[in-house]
């Protein structure tokens, strides 16, 4: 859905957005933005994380039994 936008789709939501929010909002919705990805990017890690070091600790158990 949002790969068939190209430039001057994108060129247009900035634009509308600039208009809505002004351009002292933009800098602070976008600093937010980063902020909710890293985060997000961060939690998924460390759920991956968790899982592969529960798969390694049962992998130990089998071979131990």
């Amino acid at each position: 859905m949002l790969q068939n936008i190209g430039i001057p789709g994108l060129i247009l939501v900035l634009v509308i957005a600039l208009i809505i929010f002004g351009p002292s909002k933009l800098p602070e919705i976008g600093r937010a933005f980063g902020q909710t990805l890293r985060e997000f990017k961060r939690s998924t890690n460390e759920i991956m994380s968790d899982d592969k070091k529960e798969e390694e600790d049962s992998m130990k158990k089998e071979k131990t039994v």
